[in-house]
């Protein structure tokens, strides 16, 4: 019932995009040009040669810093790598604070770690930084990083609230939920082992209106600020994370059926896109499984869903769940083990369908207004028992909103062993249906947490073995998208990373597809103030953009437009962009509400509650009613 609300709400047809700037400001290029490249736009037939990228320049590197800041970066980063200054860095700023009192502490932070990684406290404030990496061919993304100050006590408590249903707090509902995807408490708070992504935790449904109206005006604030802005969101801000759990867990079940049925039908090991299941098979299978009756499951089948090759591959079937989970009766799914018949979804109260509508109405409000003003969005990625479900509806927005160019953004963690399936299924889904794919590439943040909870709780860990692993397939992710790049002109992805060999790998293989930085197609992305090294040689490249990526604890985010190009051979450091961050005063004066969003038709408009005075303290400390911006985390 909940999920046929659900998927008829978020299909109600493709809207058509209002154009979208993603060019950097204009500068003179060079007057030489090179061929023209095939299959792009004729007015792109002469393109700039593109410079050689030293990352061992250090000359060019850090030209664009005074002297006392690269003293202040020497000093800060030598602090940080500091393990025993980093173990006690609570109790020092707490005493630090104490000793100095409120104002000269914030002066203390602002002079140093708050100057390296954050670009100011508003709009007016980050305009100067802004402008002068501007001069150096860098952007800016801007991102919410501050976390409400909770004590492990206050999380763990307020994540098994919001991540259990009524029935399962009453007693009168079982949880048939898999481990995976039902919370537990010595996993409550989430920001254990977590040092680089921010943690959003449920309160209620006025605290996410808050969220979501801190992030309108981080929009507003992207646009404003620059040409070609992002922003990235995290939908546990959004809603109550029950409903991501759960929605998590059917996608699962319904992928792992599918598989299942692999095996049965002798295809066992096979790549998610070269498995494919014959329709009669597949339909005796289910039939005799007593699922529904044989008229109901050929209806399921239909050659205007499926087409008339007769088989049926994950997409295929992952598109079933739209028609299948709109009978309510047939919301069950077997269980090959037990030979029982188990509910994919826990039945919704109604409070709890309300939430989930709002939910994703927050959702279409940000996109909708993300398109009005020009700035694109990065979804980001979280916990997996919570990514199954971000990553459908982040394709659900990509539908609706990636029509004419990519606005929305997926994130893919390439430290996940099926990190390659994820990427290869979403790239051809955005083929067959025509929609334009955008995509962020990242590590991942998580690994610690996920693989201490695989271990705890009894279920396989998510996590690549190895470093190398990771590598080997962050490079295979990154190559299978830029090749897709190759072939579809209005793809676009960012390579959101520190590793140097990952940076040049993209600039060789971009060089060896004939990928042009003024195709404006590859981004890169990096924490402000950490890899100037990286960021500001790249920032000689024409029109590619490099972004940076906040820092938990307060950092910022900044675009950066590399100049003709991003081409290089194999040598190696990490890669991207600088960053600022930039916060402005809580007390903002509050939004009107906005119009009802279609993505829920029969919903009353969205009540946004005004923005709470304080900005929670993140760690190590923030000046009280400050808001931060910076490109997101994983």
């Amino acid at each position: 019932m909940a999920l046929k609300r659900f998927w008829s709400a978020l299909r109600p047809g493709l809207p058509r995009l209002a154009g979208l700037s993603t060019a950097p400001a204009a500068r003179k290029q060079p007057g030489a040009g090179s061929g023209a490249v095939p299959g792009r736009g004729a007015t792109e037939t002469v393109r700039p040669p593109v410079p050689a990228v030293d990352f061992g320049n250090t000359q060019e590197a850090y030209r664009s810093r005074r002297s006392w800041e690269l003293a202040r970066s020497l000093l800060v980063l030598r602090l940080c790598a500091s393990p025993a200054l980093l173990a006690r860095h609570e109790q020092l700023l707490h005493f630090t604070r104490k000793l100095l009192g409120h104002r000269l502490f914030d002066k203390l932070m602002k002079m140093t770690f708050y100057g390296q990684f954050v670009a100011g406290e508003d709009q007016e404030s980050i305009r100067p930084l802004l402008q002068h990496n501007e001069a150096f061919g860098v952007g800016s993304i801007l991102d919410y990083s501050v976390e409400e100050d909770l004590s492990p006590e206050e999380a763990e408590r307020k994540e098994m609230e919001s991540c259990t249903s009524a029935a399962e707090r009453d007693g009168s509902g079982t949880n048939k939920r898999e481990k995976q995807y039902q919370a537990h408490r010595a996993f409550g708070d989430r920001r254990d082992g977590v040092i680089s992504a921010r943690t959003y935790f449920y309160a209620n449904e006025a605290k996410c209106d808050s969220h979501m109206e801190t992030f309108l005006r981080c929009i507003e604030a992207s646009g404003g600020a620059c040409e070609d802005g992002f922003l990235a969101i995290k939908l546990t801000a959004l809603g109550r994370p029950q409903f991501l759990l759960q929605f998590s867990d059917v996608l699962t079940k319904w992928r792992r059926f599918f598989h299942e049925m692999a095996v049965e039908q002798g295809q066992a090991g096979l790549a998610a896109m070269d498995t494919k299941l014959e329709v009669a098979a597949l339909q005796e299978s289910i039939a005799k499984m007593g699922i529904a009756s044989r008229a109901e499951i050929e209806g399921w089948f239909r050659a205007e869903t499926l087409g008339v090759s007769g088989t049926v591959d994950l997409l295929d079937w992952s598109g079933l769940v739209d028609s299948r989970t709109k009978l309510s009766q047939h919301l069950v799914v077997p269980n090959t083990q037990t030979g029982q018949l188990e509910p994919l979804l826990s039945r919704f109260t109604e409070e709890e369908e309300l939430q989930m509508t709002r939910m994703l109405q927050r959702m279409d409000i940000l996109a909708r207004r993300a398109r009005e003003v020009g700035v694109r969005l990065m979804v980001d990625a979280e916990q997996t028992y919570f990514q199954p479900a971000i990553g459908r509806l982040t394709l659900e927005m990509q539908r609706k909103f990636n029509v004419e160019r990519p606005l929305v953004f997926g994130t893919y963690q390439c430290y996940l062993k099926d990190a390659y399936d994820n990427v290869t299924l979403d790239v051809e889904l955005a083929r067959r249906e025509g929609w334009c794919f955008g995509a962020k590439l990242v590590r991942g943040a998580y690994m610690a947490q996920e693989r201490a909870r695989a271990a705890e709780i009894g279920y396989e860990d998510p996590i690549n073995p190895t470093y190398e692993a990771t590598n080997a397939m962050y490079h295979r992710c990154l190559d299978y998208v830029l090749e897709e790049l190759k072939h579809s002109a209005k793809a676009v992805v960012m390579v959101a990373s520190h590793n140097e060999d990952s940076v040049r790998f993209t600039l060789c293989r971009m060089e060896e597809l004939g990928l042009h930085p003024a195709d404006r197609q590859v981004y890169f992305g990096q924490l402000l103030g950490m890899c100037d090294h990286i960021s500001f040689p790249l920032g000689g490249l024409p029109r590619v953009q490099v972004c940076a990526l906040w820092p938990r604890d307060g950092g910022a985010a900044l675009l950066v437009s590399p100049r003709p190009g991003e081409q290089q051979p194999h040598e190696g450091r990490p890669a991207g962009a600088a960053a600022a961050v930039a916060g402005a005063q809580a007390a903002a004066p509050h939004r009107e509400p906005l119009p009802p969003p279609s993505l829920v038709p029969t919903a009353a408009p969205l009540p946004l509650a005004s923005m709470h005075p304080g900005c929670g303290l993140p760690r190590p400390s923030c000046p009280a009613g400050t808001w931060e911006w910076g490109l997101g985390g994983p």
